[in-house]
Formats: structure tokens, sequence, C-alpha cells
């Protein structure tokens, strides 16, 4: 969702611009905890049973088909379509960006301007081709062991994996939704300057800064 968002906002800026409202970015984010709340739930109270104490989850299906059916479903939709939606969205940003950039070296040699602002949107360009590539490749690789994990599981069920392949599959799977956070903030320039001007300690410091400046211009003009 946010991929389509980011899509939408730069491809279809106009479009974005007047259809784009804040309560369907909001129905969005919340419909995207909500459904993958739904659907656990779902799929817990139906396949999880308690025996001799133990707790087994996602292990009783009604049949074998179910459960086949369920999984290449799962990993079609949250793995398959989840990177093709990246591979769209992200390259056709990359070739508007590219076409600013282009536009824009056009302009400024033909009117022979500076090329400060070509320059400007190419470092643009740069951080966002290295920020989405970064994301996507590290969305593949870390939930690839889970999906193959579960596939496996689903499609043979007489090859059996070590209980701790499982769970070492879904702590790299997690270290994904972790370090998504931190990849944007170091590595986005858009991102890292807003986050930049919400420190409170750096507003007070350039707030200081601001008056040292303008009390000693004001010195300066007085002398």
């Amino acid at each position: 969702m946010v991929s389509v968002e980011r899509y939408l906002k730069v491809v279809h800026r106009a479009w974005s611009k007047k259809y784009l409202r804040k309560w369907i970015i909001y129905s969005a984010a919340a419909f995207a905890w909500i459904g993958s709340i739904t659907l656990n739930l779902f799929l817990v109270l139906s396949t999880t049973r308690v025996i001799d104490g133990a707790c087994y989850s996602y292990a009783f299906w009604k049949n074998r088909t179910s459960l086949i059916a369920y999984t290449i479903w799962h990993f079609v939709s949250f793995y398959v379509v989840i990177l093709l939606i990246f591979i769209f969205c992200y390259w056709c940003i990359l070739m508007v960006i590219r076409h600013q950039v282009n536009v824009m070296a056009v302009h400024s040699t033909a009117g022979g301007l500076s090329n400060h602002a070509p320059s400007q949107i190419n470092r643009i360009q740069v951080s966002v081709i290295k920020t989405t590539v970064f994301v996507s490749v590290l969305y593949a690789i870390t939930w690839l062991p889970h999906n193959m994990f579960v596939l496996s599981m689903a499609l043979i069920p007489s090859h059996r994996l070590p209980v701790i392949a499982y769970y070492a599959s879904v702590f790299i799977a997690f270290l994904y939704i972790c370090i998504n956070p931190f990849v944007y903030a170091t590595k986005f320039d858009p991102v890292r300057e807003i986050l930049l001007r919400m420190i409170p300690c750096k507003k007070k410091i350039s707030q200081q800064t601001a008056a040292e400046n303008v009390t000693g211009t004001g010195t300066n003009i007085a002398q």
C-alpha cells in the first residue's frame, strides 16, 4: 500500500492531488492491520488444537487440499504479488524521476542556467534508486526462507524439517519489519531531513544558532 501510494503521488500527481485524500490513506493503513489480524485469527481458531496441554497451531486442517490451496495462495499473494508491486511501482517512479532530470538538464543547458537543480534532482534520484532497490531485495531475501519452509511442509509432508528452522525463518522474516524504517531513515534523504527536523534538541540548537546570527548581524550594523 505504501508503494502504491508513492506511485500515485509521483507518477499520477494530478490525479492523486484530486482524489487521494487523507481518509483513504488512513483507511488503507487500518485495513492492513485489521485484515491481517482477522486472517490470522480465523486461521488460528480453525486449525489449532490443544492436546495434553500443548498447543499445536496451524496443524489441523479439514483436508490436505485446503492446506495446499491456502499455502499456495498465501505464497502468491504475500510474496510474489508484493515483489511484482515493488518492481512495477518503483520502476515507474524511477522512470519519472529520470525524465525530470533529463528535462531539467535540457532547460538548464539551453537557458545557460546553473546545473544546481539538475544535480539536486540527480541526487534525489540516486537516493530513491538505492533505497527502493535495497528495500525490495531485503524483502525478497528475508521472507524467502519462511515461505520456502511453509511450502515444503505443505507440499512435501514427508520432508520434516527441524522446528528450529521454522523459528529461524520467522526471525529472519521479522527482521525486515524492524529494519525497514531504519533503511528509510538513513538512506532516503527526504525522510531523513524530516526526521532531523523532528528532533527537539536539534531545533533548539538551530534556533539558538539563528538567534546568535541575528544578534551578530545587529551588532555589526550598529557598529
